[in-house]
């Protein structure tokens, strides 16, 4: 059987490589990302690898909340939406630049909420879907290295959880995806290193979660689950003395 599935943020590496997938699957993709040369090239490479159909939508921009209803619209009934879009700033130089933390925060939190209640509210009209959103492991706990970025991804798992158990009555699965750390442009910047994933790892698991899983929340990879739970399980007053 095969499927309609909805990518906000196409372009990114782990929704390429998710998109890879579920073109296998023989589905239907319905592409939205900002650049849209780097989407027609991608659309072009998923219909090689057996996307039943493929749709691209205009060019999309988290900031503009205006123009969700109408994207959402063109996209038409969908039986699933990975959100896979975002952002990872420069700490240091978010801290004393309020303008920049407002941005950051419209961009990882803000937007991703928005079209979440957005695409939540035609699914429970529906009466099915799933609604995944990459949100990550940085949300469960708060660190002076990436506090800024954390905490907006700390404001979608809660956001996730609640719509979770608003949506469980009505068919309607919503999944939290968690990734550590992958390889990709967005960490081009950071130290490879044991605990690294590639963007193909973190992809494959992605689609188990969407088309198979039945978790609500899901770490990419399996194992951060452990190294969270270790993570969130030091007292406060030994944490804020570590450098992380």
């Amino acid at each position: 059987m095969t499927h309609t599935t909805l990518i906000l943020g196409a372009t990114s590496a782990m929704a390429e490589q998710t998109a890879r997938l579920l073109a296998a699957d023989g589905d239907k993709l319905i592409l939205a990302a900002r650049d849209p040369e780097r989407l027609e090239i991608l659309a072009k490479d998923l219909k090689v690898r057996g996307a039943s159909e493929i749709q691209v939508l205009p060019p999309f921009d988290a900031s503009k909340a205006d123009t969700f209803d109408a994207l959402l619209d063109e996209a038409g009934e969908v039986d699933r939406v990975l959100i896979a879009y975002g952002s990872l700033p420069d700490q240091e130089a978010l801290e004393n630049d309020p303008a920049g933390i407002r941005r950051e925060m419209c961009t990882n939190f803000g937007s991703v909420i928005d079209l979440s209640s957005r695409i939540a509210t035609r699914m429970q009209a529906k009466g099915s879907g799933t609604l995944a959103v990459i949100s990550s492991v940085a949300g469960l706990r708060g660190r002076q290295s990436n506090y800024i970025y954390g905490s907006a991804k700390g404001g979608v798992i809660l956001f996730l959880q609640g719509l979770r158990n608003r949506l469980q009555p009505h068919g309607v699965r919503v999944i939290t995806l968690l990734p550590g750390f992958v390889d990709t442009p967005m960490t081009a910047d950071i130290e490879k290193g044991p605990l690294f994933a590639s963007a193909a790892k973190a992809g494959a698991c992605i689609h188990k979660a969407i088309t198979r899983g039945k978790c609500d929340v899901v770490y990419v990879p399996g194992f951060w689950r452990f190294i969270m739970w270790i993570i969130r399980a030091i007292p406060e007053p030994i944490f804020k003395r570590l450098k992380l």
